[in-house]
């Protein structure tokens, strides 16, 4: 089996590799911090892997593609591209600068694209592939302070939903939501409800690739919170609110 993640230097990223990591597996491993994702690959290589590493920044579209024909010309297919990266930031429109909205619109959505559409021409010769897209709850929801994020997940879910009508059946495509997860980019937010381990929740995406799901939000909670978020945002948002307030109140 042939996998290409993006974002393996950390986080969801790096434990999904682990999850894959055995005997007759090729990882490549993609992420811009050359030094954690060599730490990655060790790992994965001492549970059986075979490794190939790629420190590039998928907002790069040329030495995306770079690593892309790379790693094509040293396997006979590719079976699963899952495109992990992402930034989470928030707004902070008091401050009147959108340069960090822009970085993370760039990073979730471009950076997505970048890693997914250089693959489809071969999955398409071969018949088959499967892609994933990790999005978020964010998804689903435009949380108080997080409009750039929101906005840049919403676009993730309509670029699978697209993908899903528009490639053959044969190629299977999985949007994953995930709520709060320990990692780097959650460990700076004050109120994440529901947050889970990124051990578990790196289990609970593979199991849902496994089944090949078209969406997966997760944990649990998320489900009743989107069902009935009319409700519920007015409640979570109130919160939301008052952490965002107390955070940009200078």
């Amino acid at each position: 089996m042939n996998i290409f993640i993006t974002g393996a230097s950390s986080g969801i990223g790096e434990y999904v590799a682990y999850e894959y990591a055995k005997d007759g597996v090729h990882l490549a491993l993609c992420a811009r911090r050359k030094e954690k994702l060599d730490h990655t690959a060790d790992k994965c290589k001492e549970m059986g892997a075979k490794v190939t590493t790629y420190s590039v920044d998928v907002t790069d579209q040329h030495s995306t593609k770079e690593s892309i024909d790379d790693f094509l010309s040293k396997i006979n297919r590719i079976d699963l591209v899952i495109a992990n990266a992402g930034l989470g930031e928030l707004d902070a429109l008091h401050k009147g600068n959108p340069t960090m909205m822009n970085e993370v619109i760039n990073v979730n959505v471009i950076g997505v694209q970048n890693t997914i559409v250089p693959f489809l021409p071969t999955m398409l010769k071969q018949g088959n592939g499967h892609i994933a897209l990790v999005g978020s709850v964010a998804s689903h929801i435009a949380w108080v302070g997080g409009g750039a994020y929101a906005a840049s997940k919403f676009a993730v879910k309509a670029l699978s939903e697209s993908w899903r009508k528009t490639l053959p059946k044969t190629i299977d495509v999985t949007l994953i939501c995930p709520g709060f997860v320990e990692s780097e980019m959650t460990e700076k937010a004050e109120w994440k409800p529901f947050v889970i381990k990124t051990d578990v929740a790196a289990k609970k995406i593979v199991n849902a690739l496994n089944k090949k799901k078209k969406m997966f939000i997760f944990p649990w909670q998320w489900h009743i919170v989107i069902a009935f978020k009319k409700i519920l945002e007015l409640l979570m948002v109130n919160a939301a609110r008052k952490v965002y307030k107390k955070r940009y109140k200078s």
